[in-house]
C-alpha cells in the first residue's frame, strides 16, 4: 500500500501563467460560499472555520513556519506535501536549503534536504509522494525544472535512483528532438508499479511496473477525452473496490480515470483550476489553484468547498500580485492551494504556491 498526503523558475512559469489566465472563468461555482465564524487555538487566537455541514476545519495558517530556522525559507513558493507512517510532514518548496523541509505531527521543524534538486540560491522542489515497499518508505520527487529529472529516495533523503529526460526518453521514444520533458507528479499502482506524469512536459503519463520497467504510455495533448492538458496530479482511486488511475487534467479543468491498463472510463469536469488529489475512505480531497479546496464523496458529488468565495478568487487572480503580497491575505482564504493531503485523524494539509510559501493544517471540527 502506498502512504502519503501528497512558484517557480520564471521560465518554467511562463507558459502556465498563461494556462491560469485561459482558465479563470472556465469552471463554475458549484456550492455557494461558506460563512466563517471564529475558533480559538491554543494560543488564544481565533482562527477561521470554513466548509460545510460534516466538513468544517479549523484553518491553522503558516504551519510549522515559526520553527524555521534562520536561513531557511521556502522561497517563491510551498509546492508539494506528504505524510509518512509515523505522521512526519514532508514540504517541497522552491527555497533554501535544499528542496524539501520535515516537520513533525506539532509542526516543529526537523531537518532540510533534497539537495539535489535545488541550485543557486533556488529550490525546485514540487511533487512528492510516499509509498511503503517491503516495510521501508521511500519518497519519489517531481523537481519543477527540467534539467533535475525525478528521483526516488529514502525518508532521509538519500538517493536512491534520479532519473532524467534522456532515460526516459530511451524508455519510451517520446522526447526526440526538442519535445519537453518536465514531470509534475507520480502515483501507485496495486501491483507495486507507478505511473509518472509529465505535467509540464508533453502532457504523458507513463507507467512502470515494480521493477522500473516501463509498461505504456498513456495521454499526450488535446481536449478530448484520454488526452490532457497539464495532467499536473494523479492518485490511485479504488473507493469502490476497483483500482483507478486518476488524473487531475489542470488547464482542462476536470478530472479522469483509466484503469490499470491505460484505458480511459470516465471525465469529471465542474472545477476551476485542479492541481492534485487525495483520497482518505471514501473522501477525496482536490486543491485547486484557483483559491478553493473541493471534498467530493464515493460518488464524486462535492460534499464541500472550503474558502470557496467569487469575489476573492477574482481579486487573487487579478495579475497574479496577491501571491507576493501577504497583507492581502485573509483568515479562512486560499490564494493558490497547489497540493493537499490527510493525515491519519482526518485533518488536511494545503500547501500553496505563493511567495514565501504558505502551509495550511485544516483541523477537521465537525
Amino acid at each position: 500500500m502506498d502512504t502519503r498526503s501528497k512558484a517557480a523558475n520564471t521560465n518554467s512559469l511562463r507558459p502556465h501563467r498563461r494556462e491560469f489566465l485561459q482558465a479563470v472563468s472556465a469552471g463554475a461555482t458549484l456550492l455557494a460560499a461558506p460563512a466563517f465564524v471564529g475558533a480559538t487555538d491554543k494560543a488564544g487566537v481565533k482562527n477561521a472555520i470554513v466548509g460545510q455541514g460534516e466538513y468544517q476545519y479549523e484553518c491553522i495558517h503558516d504551519w510549522g513556519l515559526d520553527s524555521l530556522p534562520s536561513g531557511h525559507h521556502y522561497g517563491d513558493a510551498s509546492h508539494g506535501v506528504a505524510i509518512d507512517s509515523q505522521g512526519m510532514v514532508y514540504i517541497t518548496h522552491h527555497g533554501q536549503p535544499g528542496s524539501i523541509y520535515v516537520f513533525d505531527p506539532e509542526g516543529k521543524f526537523v531537518r532540510s534536504m533534497g539537495d539535489f534538486h535545488s541550485s543557486g540560491k533556488s529550490a525546485s522542489g514540487h511533487g512528492i509522494d510516499i509509498r511503503k515497499e517491503n516495510g521501508t518508505e521511500f519518497l519519489y520527487l517531481a523537481a519543477n525544472n527540467p534539467r533535475f529529472g525525478w528521483a526516488k529516495t529514502d525518508l532521509a533523503g538519500e538517493l536512491v535512483w534520479k532519473k532524467e529526460r534522456a532515460e526516459i526518453h530511451a524508455d519510451t521514444g517520446k522526447y526526440g528532438g526538442r519535445a519537453r520533458f518536465n514531470p509534475t507528479n507520480v502515483s501507485f499502482a496495486p501491483d507495486g508499479g507507478y505511473f509518472l506524469g509529465d505535467g509540464y512536459g508533453s502532457n504523458y503519463v507513463h507507467q512502470y511496473d515494480k521493477d522500473d520497467k516501463y509498461i505504456r504510455t498513456i495521454g499526450g495533448g488535446g481536449k478530448g477525452d484520454g488526452q490532457f492538458r497539464t495532467p499536473h496530479g494523479q492518485w490511485l482511486d479504488d473507493r469502490d473496490g476497483t483500482p483507478k488511475l486518476l488524473v487531475v487534467d489542470r488547464a482542462n479543468a476536470r478530472l479522469q480515470w483509466f484503469d490499470m491498463e491505460g484505458n480511459h472510463l470516465k471525465t469529471l469536469g465542474g472545477f476551476l483550476f485542479p492541481a492534485d488529489a487525495d483520497i482518505q475512505g471514501d473522501l477525496m480531497v482536490v486543491p485547486d489553484l484557483h483559491c478553493r479546496i473541493t471534498l467530493l464523496d464515493k460518488d464524486n458529488q462535492v460534499l464541500a468547498q472550503l474558502g470557496d468565495d467569487p469575489e476573492w478568487r477574482k481579486g487573487a487572480l487579478a495579475g497574479f500580485k496577491m501571491r507576493t503580497q501577504r497583507d492581502r491575505w485573509q483568515p479562512g482564504k486560499f490564494i493558490h492551494p497547489h497540493d493537499a493531503c490527510f493525515d491519519a485523524e482526518g485533518n488536511i494539509y494545503v500547501t500553496e504556491w505563493v511567495r514565501t510559501g504558505r502551509v495550511t493544517k485544516l483541523v477537521k471540527v465537525s
